[in-house]
């Protein structure tokens, strides 16, 4: 009989109410006829579209007026997207259930042409049509005219809105009360001439603009969002990919009606296309708003990490109005990163893989740990600029202390009387080799760059080996901070298994997958088994109360990352 788990409640609380800004009405078509979308005033006189001329260097947006945050905050739009009718069915049905509001339909998916009295059946709320073609991510197969015709039929059959790209749209007329979106899509780039081309796209007969771009550099999710902030007509602007998803989140603090999420996540709909489940759930998406704080994690990569999802459940439990998201930084951009991201007023960073000790440099301020370890895990932003902080050593110190395995003849338990073998010489060896210097018998570091190890182990005042010799090192304690073991090398580890020796303790510094290759060729000779997972909490912690000047619910990340990682999932009640 499964186990059943406890009622939980809303994971996502409304916090603490925050008075309104006065808000400014933007000038565009009117959204009412879906219902929960945003009001917007009467549209304007038609605006002209602008000559065509080589786009400048840089094409500045007309300043508009700020956008006010929508009255019963944004919405997500469901996106399905099934080979047959009778499984679109179900998952529209289902998406209702689940709470969507507003669903687009990939018809462009469908082996078989489109029965729009099958999918219109039993209409649960406001529906989208768009047939994507392949230049635009879309799988539609037939010729251009085909597609128009189909469009122009699904305009007809009652769907209540229709996706148009910007070179079709003038040559499909209105009908009825269905409104329209003009949409631009870039599978390749965010180009040069973004700007020109979207101010071409406010000329255009649309009620709502819809621009999606590929990423190659964190910084173009601020030139997509900054078209939100400028647009004359409601509009949602985010990149595609890794790299994108913070436009995909944040565009709400700027007035974007809604965000786009998959049904079946699974289904390859779009590139960096997050689930319906995570946005209600993980980013609480409907709460954010223009007074919502900015929080994040720094690396790369860093879609494997459960910061977001520990980080944005505490801050609901307390009632914080603020979001927590995943910005994936390539290596060696971290200063650039920083500098740009500051007009968004991110109030603190994790910083993990490959940033730590680039984050100790571009400080303007380091606690002592930073100082001394030469590695930040934290930035926190203030009036004097960052402040970096590291809460990997005093994590990792209480975690080895906290589950010392206990002694045969009842002494008591210490890590005075451990030698310890470290693996690695990066953010997190250095931590722990700080942390653990003075606190055991000894100390011995292997790495893979073998120049790393021997400069850290001069540091602490300990003894280091070249990677080859490092099954030849006697210990007691084994501490693993390399990466080997993480995606994509799952089935790779740092020892060979004849090392491990019954009763030895291994502390296995990765989180993600929590059952390494080493923990389990570890448990399977006997060994005392430390994962990644409690080090992980308590580091996240530490860091809450950086960020928010409030104590973290430690239990509550303890139980979520748990849960997160547990191979039975239990699904969360609503």
């Amino acid at each position: 009989m499964s186990e059943q788990p406890a009622p939980s409640p809303d994971p996502c609380p409304a916090p603490d109410p925050v008075p309104p800004p006065e808000a400014t009405a933007v000038p565009g078509a009117t959204l009412s006829d879906i219902g929960p979308l945003p009001q917007v005033s009467a549209p304007p006189e038609p605006i002209p579209p602008p000559p065509v001329v080589p786009p400048p260097e840089t094409t500045a947006l007309p300043e508009a007026p700020p956008v006010a945050p929508p009255p019963a905050g944004a919405q997500i739009c469901v996106v399905i997207g099934r080979t047959r009718h009778k499984m679109m069915q179900i998952e529209i049905q289902e998406a209702a259930k689940r709470g969507a509001t507003l669903i687009e339909l990939r018809l462009d998916f469908l082996a078989k042409a489109p029965d729009f009295k099958r999918l219109l059946a039993e209409k649960p709320c406001p529906m989208i049509a768009t047939v994507r073609r392949p230049e635009d991510g879309g799988r539609w197969a037939g010729s251009e005219s085909e597609r128009l015709m189909l469009l122009r039929q699904a305009i007809v059959a009652g769907f209540d809105w229709v996706d148009l790209e910007t070179d079709v749209i003038d040559s499909v007329r209105r009908y009825g009360n269905v409104k329209r979106i003009v949409s631009y899509h870039n599978l390749r780039e965010t180009p040069p001439e973004l700007e020109t081309i979207f101010q071409q796209m406010c000329g255009q007969d649309a009620d709502l603009l819809k621009v999606a771009v590929t990423a190659h550099d964190p910084a173009d999710n601020l030139r997509v969002l900054d078209l939100v902030r400028r647009a004359p007509k409601p509009t949602i602007a985010l990149c595609l990919g890794d790299l994108g998803m913070p436009s995909r989140i944040l565009g709400a603090r700027y007035g974007a009606p809604y965000t786009y999420a998959a049904f079946n996540k699974e289904r390859g709909l779009a590139p960096g296309l997050p689930s319906f489940e995570d946005l209600k759930k993980v980013y609480c998406y409907s709460q954010v708003n223009r007074e919502t704080a900015v929080y994040g994690v720094i690396g790369d990569p860093v879609a494997h990490s459960l910061s977001p999802l520990i980080h944005n459940k505490a801050l609901r439990e307390l009632g914080i109005n603020a979001v927590y998201l995943p910005f994936r930084v390539p290596r060696g951009e971290l200063p650039n990163f920083l500098k740009a991201f500051e007009q968004l007023g991110v109030g603190g960073y994790s910083v993990t893989i490959p940033h730590k000790e680039a984050a100790a440099t571009v400080a303007d301020r380091k606690d002592d740990a930073v100082t001394r370890i030469q590695a930040a895990n934290t930035l926190v932003w203030n009036e004097n600029g960052w402040s970096a902080s590291n809460t990997d050593a005093q994590a990792a110190l209480a975690s080895l202390e906290a589950n010392l395995p206990p002694t045969p003849d009842g002494t008591p338990v210490s890590l005075h009387n451990r030698s310890v073998l470290l693996l690695g010489a990066g953010g997190v060896a250095r931590a722990v080799a700080h942390a653990l210097a003075k606190n055991v018998a000894s100390l011995t570091i292997a790495n893979r760059t073998p120049e790393r190890a021997f400069k850290l182990a001069a540091e602490v005042d300990c003894r280091a080996v070249d990677w080859v010799a490092r099954h030849s090192v006697l210990c007691d304690l084994l501490i693993n901070c390399t990466p080997v073991g993480m995606h994509p090398n799952l089935d790779d580890s740092p020892i060979h298994h004849s090392f491990l020796k019954p009763g030895m303790m291994v502390f296995e510094t990765i989180y993600t997958p929590e059952t390494t290759l080493l923990v389990k060729e570890a448990r399977t000779r006997g060994c005392h088994v430390l994962t990644g997972v409690d080090m992980f909490v308590r580091q996240a912690a530490l860091q809450f109360t950086l960020f928010t000047g409030k104590e973290a619910p430690l239990e509550l990340m303890r139980t979520v990352v748990k849960r997160a990682l547990s191979p039975v999932v239990l699904r969360e009640e609503e």
